[in-house]
C-alpha cells in the first residue's frame, strides 16, 4: 500500500500549524464534463487547532486480551478544513449545478419509437393458456362402458372423489361424467364428504366385502 497522505507541523509557540498533504495520485478527479476536466482536487488541507476546555478527554489502547491501558491525555483537538482556494471553490460550484439538476429530462424525439413497448390486445401468455385451455376442452367421448369401468377402478382407490377428480382421471367432459355418475354413484350435498361423488350402495362391493369379513370374525 502506498502513502496516502503526509502530515506537516510546525512547532512554533506562537503559531502553531498542521497541515495534511494528499497523495497525488489520489488528486485524480473523475468528473465528466468539460468543466470538470479543469479542475484539481486541493492536496493540502490545514488543520485547525483548538483547546479542550471544561472536558477531560484520554486516549485508551486494547490488547488482544481486552485489557484497557491509558495512553495518554487529550489537550488540543485538530479539525481539518479545505484550504479555500480558487481549485476549491470551483469543485464546490460544479458540486451545487451537478445537486441541482434534475433527474429525468425530457427529450424532443424526431421520430415516434415504434420497435418496443408498442400496444398488444392480448400478450403470449394468455394466448397461449386459451389455447392450451381449448385444447383440454375438447374432449372426446369414450364409450359409456369405457368411462364406466374406468370409475369403478377409480372407485376401488378411494371412496369419495370431487368432480374435477374424475374429469382429470376419465378425461371425459363434464356433463357426459355427471350424467354416467347419476348412474353408477350417489352425490354427497351436505355432511363431512359435501360435494363428493361416490357409489351407490349396490356397487360398493368394497362395503359387502367388509360385511363378509365381519360375519366370519363373529362365526369364528
Amino acid at each position: 500500500m502506498g502513502q496516502s497522505f503526509r502530515k506537516r507541523r510546525s512547532w512554533n509557540l506562537k503559531d502553531r500549524k498542521v497541515s495534511f498533504t494528499l497523495n497525488a495520485n489520489l488528486t485524480t478527479f473523475t468528473g465528466q464534463g468539460d468543466k470538470a476536466a479543469s479542475l484539481s482536487v486541493p492536496r493540502v488541507h490545514p488543520f485547525t487547532m483548538l483547546t479542550v476546555e471544561g472536558q477531560t478527554q484520554a486516549v485508551l489502547s486494547q490488547s488482544s486480551h481486552d485489557k484497557l491501558s491509558l495512553e495518554g491525555m487529550v489537550v488540543q483537538r485538530a479539525e481539518c478544513r479545505p484550504a479555500v482556494n480558487e481549485s476549491y471553490m470551483k469543485l464546490k460550484k460544479l458540486q451545487m449545478e451537478e445537486s441541482v439538476k434534475p433527474q429525468r429530462l425530457s427529450q424532443r424525439l424526431d421520430k415516434a419509437v415504434t420497435n418496443n413497448f408498442k400496444p398488444v390486445s392480448n400478450h403470449g401468455i394468455n394466448m397461449e393458456y386459451e389455447k392450451k385451455k381449448k385444447c383440454e376442452g375438447r374432449m372426446v367421448r369414450a364409450e359409456k362402458q369405457v368411462v364406466t369401468d374406468m370409475l369403478f377402478a377409480a372407485f376401488e382407490q378411494h371412496q369419495y372423489y370431487n368432480i374435477k377428480d374424475l374429469v382429470d382421471i376419465t378425461k371425459q367432459p363434464v356433463t357426459y361424467l355427471k350424467e354416467i355418475l347419476r348412474g353408477i354413484g350417489v352425490y354427497n350435498a351436505k355432511g363431512s364428504h359435501k360435494s363428493t361423488w361416490e357409489l351407490k350402495p349396490e356397487y360398493r362391493h368394497y362395503r359387502a366385502e367388509e360385511d363378509e369379513e365381519g360375519e366370519d370374525m363373529k362365526t369364528e
